[in-house]
């Protein structure tokens, strides 16, 4: 599926190719700061199909609990999170599902990781994969 997506103010716009489906909710500690909410809605684009065409996104280095070193974007002007990558040589993007113009055609989510973290209010629909942590 071809989307669009882009920051709340406009600064910044990009094109993918997703998967319908694919869509991972996030609970661990670093989604629920990060995106400010209980978890991170995200669904993955492969690095070919990935092309920013509107602005250069503000981008933040952090490292996993595993020791791997991400990127994360987001719009320098409204703080919009876009993306994120790893932060060399990247073969994928995780799509904020919030940024996608048709986030509403993505389907429900396939899994779930770092339930372990899961706020205890949080629920998904039933079928859903669930990991206590990455997997």
């Amino acid at each position: 599926m071809n989307i669009e997506g882009q920051c709340h103010c406009g600064a910044i716009a990009y094109e993918a190719e997703v998967e319908p489906g694919s869509m991972t909710v996030c609970h661990c500690d670093d989604c629920q700061i990060h995106s400010g909410s209980a978890f991170r809605a995200n669904i993955p684009a492969p690095a070919a199909g990935f092309r920013l065409t509107r602005g250069t996104p503000r981008t933040y280095v952090k490292t996993a609990e595993s020791g791997a070193k991400r990127l994360l974007a987001f719009c320098g002007h409204c703080g919009t999170p876009l993306y994120a990558c790893a932060a060399e040589a990247p073969t994928a993007y995780s799509l904020r599902t919030g940024a996608i113009r048709q986030r509403h055609d993505l389907g429900a989510p396939k899994r779930q990781i770092w339930a372990k973290r899961r706020r205890a209010w949080v629920r998904l629909p039933d079928g859903v994969e669930c990991f206590d942590g990455q997997p």
